[in-house]
Parts: structure tokens; C-alpha cells; sequence
């Protein structure tokens, strides 16, 4: 099922429990009840819970959004590093250098095709990328400079091996969900109660009151698929993109 319609079924649900509870609750009344008498200690207290439920969700949104970003810059520093061990073999042999730069454009195509559809369904990366990964490593490694020039570049090289190592590490270790679970037990329930507490003011069946608390009840549900959206790095709607390997290593998902 398409994220958008998840996302519209969900507000448009939590709208219909918020109105039907409202109306239901409107009719069971007792014919003395008289909606203006809210005690000022309910008011009090709803304001609050809504407040701190605010802070929380701007906390939450903030968090699974950093995180969302800080997978991006994974893949960016990943392809970024490659991409320089590509460009900077060039004072290497012919042999060499073919042969480096085309284990490196196996290894993107792979991840970009094959590794990433795993990141999203298993929400790992896969051996074949790790062993390919250690072919550039083994490549770059072994390689024994056979002049000043070729050994002034084997440190830096070596040096980006590394920082892709490390970046691809960076990139396995975020592609499951970033919310514990206790998190979300937090978020839902915290929802609840705010909801909840629009009955506790006694809203009367009047149309501007209805539209208001289905509004505020969809606007709770969006944040918090917002949030889900964004759990998940690889997997979901706003997710990282395979973009810096692709401007970088130009027709390798062909």
C-alpha cells in the first residue's frame, strides 16, 4: 500500500474516532449538563499536556530527521572516497589502475542496485557488497609503488580506503529503525491522552467544535507518521538516496 494512502487513511481515522466519540458522547449526556462549567483546573491541565506533548513530538520529528540526514552523509562521504581512490590511481599503471577502478565501479553498481534494495527489505547490508568492498581494500593494499611519485600516493589512497571503510560501516549501522520502542509507546500514548483530554472540556456537537477536534486529532496523526516516515533511513517515503554514487559513477544502475 502507497505511503500517501497510509498516511490519508490514518487522518482520516483519527478524525472519524474523534467526531464519533463526540457525538456519541453528546447524545448519552444527561439533559442537565451544561458545557460552559469546564472546571478552569481541567483548561489548566490540557493546556499543559498539549504543550509538553508539542515539545516531545519536536523532539521526536527533530531526532529521526537528524538521523535521516546523517545517513545521507554516509553514502555521500562513501561515494566521495571512492571516487577518489578512482581519480587518484591514475599514476598508478595502466594494469593497476584499470583493474582498481573497475573493481571500485563493480562495487557501486552493486550497492546501488542489489545492496540497497536489501537495505530497505532486511534493513542490512549484504556480503557480497562487504566482499567487494575488500577487493578494493586487497587492490589498493598490495599494490607496491614502483617509483617516488606512485609511493607519495599510496598513503593517501590508503587513507580513503579507510575513510569509505568507515563510511560503509556508518551506513550498515544506520539502515535499521532509529525510535526504540519505547519511544513510540511514549508518542502513541502521549496522543491518546492529549486527544482524550478534548473530552474532558466537554465539546459540544456544534460544527466549528467538530471541524476543530478532527482537525487537531489528523494534524496528531500526520506528525506522527511524520515521524515513522522518517524512522527508517533506506526503507521508507523520505528516505537517503543512492544520488552521490550515481553524479559520481555516472551509469552504473544502467
Amino acid at each position: 500500500m502507497p505511503e500517501w494512502l497510509v498516511l490519508t487513511l490514518a487522518m482520516l481515522a483519527a478524525c472519524a474516532v474523534v467526531v464519533v466519540i463526540t457525538l456519541v458522547r453528546h447524545r448519552r449526556a444527561p439533559e442537565d449538563e451544561d458545557p460552559s462549567e469546564t472546571p478552569d483546573v481541567i483548561e489548566y491541565m490540557t493546556m499543559w499536556i498539549g504543550v509538553v506533548y508539542a515539545i516531545v513530538l519536536g523532539l521526536a520529528i527533530a531526532g529521526v530527521w537528524e538521523a535521516r540526514n546523517a545517513a545521507q552523509d554516509h553514502v555521500q562521504a562513501e561515494a566521495t572516497a571512492l571516487h577518489e581512490i578512482s581519480e587518484r590511481v591514475r599514476v598508478y599503471p595502466a594494469d593497476a589502475r584499470d583493474r582498481i577502478r573497475e573493481d571500485i565501479r563493480t562495487y557501486v553498481g552493486h550497492v546501488v542496485t542489489t545492496e540497497w534494495d536489501t537495505m530497505a527489505d532486511k534493513g542490512e547490508v549484504t556480503e557480497r557488497g562487504s566482499r567487494l568492498f575488500e577487493r578494493i581494500r586487497q587492490d589498493v593494499t598490495d599494490y607496491e609503488p614502483g617509483t617516488d611519485f606512485e609511493a607519495q600516493a599510496y598513503q593517501p589512497l590508503m587513507d580513503q580506503v579507510t575513510a569509505a571503510s568507515q563510511a560503509r560501516i556508518a551506513r550498515a549501522e544506520s539502515t535499521g529503525e532509529t525510535m526504540p520502542g519505547v519511544v513510540w509507546f511514549g508518542l502513541i500514548t502521549g496522543a491518546v491522552v492529549t486527544i482524550g483530554m478534548i473530552f474532558a472540556l466537554q465539546i459540544r456537537r456544534t460544527t466549528r467544535e467538530l471541524i476543530l477536534a478532527g482537525v487537531f486529532s489528523a494534524l496528531i496523526a500526520f506528525l506522527l507518521f511524520l515521524i515513522w516516515d522518517f524512522d527508517a533511513p533506506f526503507s521508507r517515503g523520505v528516505s537517503a538516496s543512492t544520488d552521490p554514487f550515481l553524479n559520481l559513477f555516472p551509469g552504473v544502475g544502467d
